[in-house]
């Protein structure tokens, strides 16, 4: 094995509908061995493939379980900085990275990363999957059902935690029925599911503080687990500001790239918990940097992912590992196929990922079932949020 080097980084783009997920393989020089990793960024699959197939050069030829300076070699050498695009196609292949190394040492990679400090890993998903189309539905008629349907579904399968998407996309300063809506749709859903399941609010980024602030207050005596991206990530010290006069929880990061861009959130204490994502911020090491930096803070992580079936295999080892971890994204109902286009023997149950104690990620993809799921430009992408005088929203 101390010959091993990296052969090939190649992409694998599967169509599901509200995105397209981007595969990462990472072969190397030994028969059979490769490894994979996740890529997922929404609206921006071919960029990302364009950035993987950039980052490749640097990497073949080199040993695979050499992960940290693999990922400093892209990152650094690269000159420029990376943003999103850079970060995601990075993520993907420094999973991939992962991958190998658990399966050359015939071990799954949460024991690689410091072994499991818990025994299962808790887990919420989305009311509403990934149709955003209920989302709109529900705010032109005023009308909350449609989620508490779908909340008491998911509570039917074991799940005690969801997250809504509630507030809608507002300006400057919202009207009156903009919170009237929030209020009202949160307490149908406090009703509905009582108080053993948790709800999180996602705000998508969409407010101004003094928005966020009034959502905050109108869902505080609904005791939402935290409110989520109350404004945009741009200004730490609005976040920070807003953190400080919020009577609930308040969550950011899945914009936030590399230990670097969460450094300011960290130093003014601008949320209560973080929520990288691995398949953005710079991978599993990344991620655990970023966590280890958390927890000097007494801060939360609650990974964001809504992406594909790798990325779970990620999420589970890097929640399994990780002491600070709150809670798993998840949103396993996107597509009916999800789990048709790999093979793993990842395990839920009553809400919670089990452990998963195959060599590496402990999933493969399929390929030939991927392929049957080609790229597709995505349709949700040219759906434009606007205000009433037709000026351009926050999504």
């Amino acid at each position: 094995m101390c010959a091993m080097k990296i052969t090939a980084v190649k992409t694998v783009v599967v169509n599901a509908e509200m995105r397209n997920w981007v595969f990462v393989k990472v072969e190397t020089s030994e028969p059979g061995l490769y490894g994979w990793g996740e890529a997922t960024l929404e609206w921006k699959t071919r960029a990302v493939v364009g950035a993987v197939e950039d980052l490749a050069p640097m990497i073949i030829g080199e040993n695979p379980e050499r992960i940290e300076f693999l990922f400093q070699k892209m990152y650094r050498q690269s000159f420029w900085r990376m943003g999103v695009i850079g970060m995601s196609a990075i993520s993907g292949i420094e999973q991939a990275l992962w991958d190998i190394r658990g399966k050359v040492l015939g071990q799954p990679v949460y024991k690689l990363l410091g072994g499991a400090v818990r025994d299962k890993v808790r887990m919420y998903t989305h009311l509403g999957g990934g149709d955003m189309r209920a989302v709109y539905e529900s705010q032109r008629s005023n009308d909350p059902q449609v989620f508490v349907e779908r909340a008491l579904a998911v509570q039917e399968k074991g799940y005690k935690a969801v997250k809504v998407l509630i507030t809608p996309p507002t300006e400057s300063l919202n009207p009156i029925a903009a919170y009237d809506y929030a209020e009202r749709t949160m307490a149908y859903l406090r009703e509905a599911v009582g108080d053993e399941m948790d709800i999180m609010v996602d705000c998508h980024g969409r407010h101004s503080p003094a928005n966020a602030l009034e959502f905050c207050y109108v869902l505080a005596p609904y005791r939402p687990y935290f409110v989520e991206e109350p404004i945009p990530p741009e200004n730490v010290d609005a976040l920070a500001e807003l953190r400080k006069r919020s009577p609930v929880p308040i969550a950011t990061g899945e914009r936030v790239v590399t230990r670097f861009g969460y450094r300011p959130i960290f130093e003014k204490q601008a949320c209560h918990v973080i929520q990288p994502d691995l398949c953005h911020c710079g991978g599993l090491w990344e991620a655990k940097k970023i966590a280890a930096m958390a927890e000097t803070y007494y801060m939360g992580v609650a990974p964001h992912n809504p992406l594909g079936p790798v990325a779970n295999a990620v999420a589970l080892h890097f929640a399994l590992s990780t002491p600070n971890f709150l809670i798993q994204e998840d949103m396993l109902e996107d597509v009916p196929w999800r789990w048709d286009v790999v093979r793993s023997s990842l395990e839920t149950r009553d809400g919670y990922w089990l452990i998963c104690d195959e060599p590496g990620l402990g999933i493969d993809v399929d390929e030939d079932a991927a392929r049957r799921h080609p790229f597709q430009q995505e349709v949700i992408h040219s759906t434009t949020v606007r205000a009433h005088d037709g000026a351009i929203l926050d999504w």
